[in-house]
C-alpha cells in the first residue's frame, strides 16, 4: 500500500488519510494505558505522553479519531482568523530517502469560524480521551500580527485544553521577527491579557523555531521567564538544509520536518530546558520515529512529546510502538514513571 500511496501527490495523500480517519478505517488502539508514561501536566491528565503535532488536523476534524489511535493529546491548527489558501500547490514533499518531509503550506485553513465549530462543545464534554491543544496564526496579509493573535485567543480558547502560539512558521513571511525579545513578549503579554479576563484557565505554550541563535535562545527563555508563559515546544521546522540529505526533493523552499530535524532539535530541548532551569514544562517535537527516539527527548528536558512525519512514513501503528518502547525504557532503567526521567540528560 504505502508504495501506490506514495506514487501519488503528498497533500492527496494526506486529504485520503482524512477521508479514512472520519470512516474510522484504521483499528481503534484499545490497550490499557500504562500508568508509568502517564502525567499530569498544567493541571490537565496526558494518559500518553505522545501527542499529534500541529499541521495534520488543521480544521479540527479528525482529533477524536486520532485519540483513537493512542495520541495523548492532539494539536490541531495552525487556525487563522480569516480562511486561508496558503501557498501554491505543490507545496508538501516526501524526502524518502532521508524519512523527512518540506513542506511550504502557508497555513491554509477555513478560519477561526469554521474551526470553532467543531470544537464548541469540547470543554463541557464528558469522559475526554485525550487532551485537545488550538494552535493559532496569523494571516498572511494581516497588518497587525499581534491582533490576530488576540482574536484567535478570544474566540476559541475556552475550548482548548491548551493554547499554542505559533510564532515559528517558516512559511509566512515575517513570522518569525516575532520571536524577538521585544516583539514576543508585547505578544505573550497580550494574550495572557485575554486569558486573565476569560472564564477559565487556559495554559498558554509558544512554538518556538530551531534555526536560532545563542542570544535569541537566551532571550526567548528570558521572556518566557518573565511573562509566567506556561510551556514552550522545541521545535518547529527547519530552513536549513544538512549536506547529508540524499532525497531529490532535498532542494525544495520550505520547512524541513522528521528525521533531518531530530539532532538539533533535541539539542535545542535541553539548551531551552536548562535556559528555563527547567521551570517550564517543554513539548519535544522534532524526528522522532521509536521509543529510543522518544525517550531522549524526556531525558533532554521534554515533559511531552509530539510526532508528525513519522506518523506520515509509519502508519497508525506507530503511535502503539513508541509508547511501547517508551514504557520499556523507562521501566528499565529503574523510573517509577515518565516525570523522573525528564531533564536527565540535561542536568548532568
Amino acid at each position: 500500500m504505502r508504495p501506490l500511496l506514495f506514487s501519488l501527490d503528498a497533500e492527496l495523500v494526506h486529504s485520503l488519510g482524512m477521508v479514512a480517519l472520519k470512516l474510522g478505517l484504521f483499528p481503534v488502539n484499545s490497550k490499557p494505558v500504562d500508568p508509568c508514561i502517564s502525567s499530569k501536566v498544567w493541571g490537565l491528565d496526558f494518559p500518553r505522553p505522545l501527542g499529534m503535532a500541529a499541521g495534520f488536523d488543521k480544521n479540527a476534524e479528525v482529533f477524536e479519531k486520532l485519540f483513537d489511535l493512542g495520541f495523548g493529546f492532539v494539536e490541531t491548527g495552525t487556525v487563522t482568523p480569516k480562511p486561508q489558501f496558503g501557498n501554491n500547490k505543490p507545496r508538501i514533499f516526501r524526502l524518502e530517502q532521508d524519512l523527512g518531509i518540506i513542506n511550504r503550506l502557508g497555513f491554509n485553513n477555513r478560519g477561526i469560524v469554521a474551526y470553532a465549530k467543531k470544537i464548541s462543545n469540547w470543554s463541557n464534554k464528558a469522559n475526554k480521551a485525550g487532551v485537545l491543544g488550538v494552535n493559532i496564526g496569523t494571516n498572511k496579509d494581516t497588518k497587525n500580527r499581534i491582533s490576530d493573535f488576540v482574536r484567535g485567543a478570544n474566540e476559541l480558547m475556552e475550548n482548548a485544553d491548551y493554547m499554542v502560539v505559533n510564532v515559528s512558521s517558516p512559511n509566512t513571511p515575517g513570522l518569525r521577527d516575532m520571536q524577538s525579545e521585544k516583539e514576543l513578549k508585547r505578544l505573550i503579554l497580550a494574550v495572557i491579557d485575554v486569558r486573565d479576563k476569560s472564564k477559565k484557565f487556559t495554559p498558554l505554550l509558544i512554538k518556538i523555531a530551531p534555526d536560532l541563535s545563542d542570544l535569541d535562545k537566551k532571550q526567548i527563555s528570558d521572556v518566557a521567564l518573565d511573562t509566567g508563559i506556561d510551556g514552550i515546544i522545541v521545535s518547529n521546522t527547519t530552513i536549513k538544509r544538512s549536506g547529508k540529505l540524499t532525497s531529490k526533493n532535498k532542494t525544495e523552499i520550505g520547512g524541513l520536518s522528521g528525521e533531518p530535524l531530530f539532532l538539533e532539535s533535541t539539542k535545542l530541548l535541553k539548551e531551552i530546558f536548562c535556559l528555563t532551569q527547567g521551570k517550564i514544562p517543554l513539548i519535544g517535537v522534532g524526528g522522532i520515529s521509536n521509543g529510543e527516539q522518544a525517550y531522549s527527548k524526556i531525558k533532554a528536558g521534554a515533559s511531552l512529546i509530539q510526532i508528525y512525519s513519522a506518523f506520515i512514513y509509519n502508519g497508525p501503528s506507530v503511535v502503539a510502538n513508541i509508547c511501547n518502547e517508551l514504557s520499556q525504557l523507562i521501566k528499565d532503567d529503574g523510573f517509577k514513571d515518565i516525570t523522573e526521567a525528564i531533564g536527565i540528560e540535561s542536568t548532568k
